[in-house]
């Protein structure tokens, strides 16, 4: 089993749920996060904006599938021609996972 953490532009958040879950990744945890990248924040004019409002989006997939939503993130969380703050995908394996209302181990 798989962990796929994408930080990515809250505008583009909704759309890469929405193209994961059509893809087959209905499942999602979605959090408001806040940080900044390699660029260390923006600013504009005088003002220094050190953290960014990002959404970090989290699935859960096997190994095999993985690659599928990689792409799909990467596809959908793009703006145009890549920006700086398009964001990051992180992957973790998961050793388990549990179904807190049945006890069920796996995914």
């Amino acid at each position: 089993m798989i962990l796929v953490r994408a930080i990515v532009r809250p505008e583009k958040a909704d759309h890469v749920m929405k193209e994961a879950s059509e893809a087959g990744f209905q499942a999602v945890t979605k959090m408001d996060v806040y940080g900044r990248g390699k660029q260390k924040g923006i600013t504009v004019g005088e003002i220094h904006y050190d953290e960014i409002p990002k959404e970090m989006l989290l699935f859960f997939c096997n190994d095999e599938d993985k690659d599928d939503l990689v792409k799909v993130i990467l596809r959908t969380a793009r703006t145009g021609e890549g920006n700086y703050g398009d964001g990051r995908i992180f992957i973790s394996p998961m050793e388990e996972a549990y179904t807190v209302s049945t006890g069920k181990k796996g995914l």
